[in-house]
């Protein structure tokens, strides 16, 4: 006689289950009241162990994704460990990575990065710097002072003699807010700035914004009283640096005296050439003295900024109303490469220079070409010492 199959029913939380098993009827099956519910428990702690697995990878993933923390977090608990020359590079690495990402200048000169750094000293501002990211009271302010021009002038030289000052902290990259991303908000702008203490100045640079034409009325618009820095150089010098930048980018492009005249022939200069004109500062400046007064604006020489660093920065830190803190202390001429270099004042420590993007070696241009820039630009150098009272003896 064939066991017949029996029928075990099985309530599970809020539905039922049925087995067969190949049982008799009288026999007693310890299968349909034991094993099933040990096989559904063992079911639920399965998902309840995988709930938990992933909650704690999310966890973790999230904790991750918060680097601005990292520093604060690791003082915090132990607050007495001195920070560590790792703590530093990955502070400034978080720091520098979204305003190098916002801002896609191809020009070299709009990087922070053109100048030759030792890998065993730190940067002059960094100190100060990372102090600052730990210190609560630091807040990101609207640049009370811009380097408002001009291209191939010395506006990056000047930038990072200004950062040695401990009351200046600068954008190394140039935000071109003004001129390229105004419809994004001053908002947007505030956030590119660096973190200041009260007392501190907030700066940055961008040379295309003396030539601007929208430029001065929205400055003029997001402070009045923003100070202004020209670093004007002799202009025919300045449209040659220029188009050795753009030669160096494109080395296919037409030669420096066809590019300059708009007619060959008749001797003619071409004026819409930006190169050329850029060095028509007096047209400029007009538009500038329409919302700024002179005494808001300070032009600085590019060409003593070489020659006698220490002087410059000395009319340069009293127009910003600082106290003189960057002295000839600070410099140290290279002469193979042209330039002053900078250095720790009281120190040993090997200078940092300009680096391989600048003092490019000039092409050889035609005197008469050279003659004839010099007599076009005569007029408006005239008119621009005037408008300075300061002869810059380019002529």
């Amino acid at each position: 006689m064939f066991p017949l199959p029996r029928r075990c029913l099985h309530v599970t939380g809020t539905y039922a289950e049925e087995h067969y098993t190949q049982q008799s009827p009288m026999e007693y099956s310890p299968h349909c009241h034991s094993t099933q519910p040990v096989k559904n428990k063992l079911f639920v702690f399965c998902i309840m162990l995988s709930l938990w697995v992933y909650m704690l990878y999310c966890c973790v993933g999230y904790c991750s994704t918060t680097p601005s923390f990292m520093m604060e977090e690791r003082r915090s608990r132990n607050p007495l460990r001195p920070l560590q020359k790792q703590d530093l590079e990955v502070f400034l690495k978080s720091q520098s990575r979204d305003l190098l990402i916002s801002n896609n200048e191809s020009d070299a000169d709009s990087k922070g990065d053109d100048w030759e750094e030792n890998k065993d000293d730190i940067a002059y501002d960094e100190d100060s710097g990372v102090a600052g990211a730990l210190n609560r009271s630091e807040t990101k302010k609207l640049p009370q002072a811009i380097i408002i021009g001009v291209k191939k002038g010395g506006t990056r030289a000047l930038l990072e003699f200004l950062r040695l000052h401990p009351d200046i902290r600068a954008v190394g990259a140039e935000p071109h807010f003004f001129d390229r991303n105004y419809e994004k908000g001053l908002q947007w702008y505030r956030e590119l700035m660096p973190k200041t203490q009260e007392g501190q100045l907030t700066m940055e640079k961008t040379p295309s914004y003396f030539v601007t034409k929208e430029v001065p009325g929205r400055i003029h618009a997001m402070s009045k009283d923003t100070k202004l820095i020209v670093v004007v150089r002799d202009p025919v010098t300045r449209a040659i640096s220029d188009y050795t930048q753009t030669r160096s980018k494109k080395p296919d492009i037409p030669s420096f005296e066809s590019l300059t005249f708009k007619n060959i022939t008749a001797n003619l200069i071409d004026a819409s050439w930006s190169a050329v004109q850029i060095g028509m500062y007096a047209r400029h400046l007009e538009q500038w003295l329409q919302f700024f007064p002179m005494s808001q604006l300070l032009f600085v020489s590019g060409e003593r900024l070489i020659s006698d660093p220490a002087g410059e920065m000395a009319r340069v830190q009293h127009f910003l109303g600082l106290r003189r803190e960057v002295t000839h202390k600070h410099f140290h001429f290279n002469p193979t490469k042209g330039f002053p270099c900078l250095k720790r004042a009281e120190s040993n420590s090997k200078p940092h220079c300009l680096g391989k993007t600048k003092g490019r070696t000039h092409p050889n241009i035609h005197p008469d070409v050279i003659q004839r820039l010099r007599e076009f630009y005569k007029p408006f150098n005239k008119k621009f010492y005037h408008m300075t009272g300061h002869d810059f003896g380019w002529d």
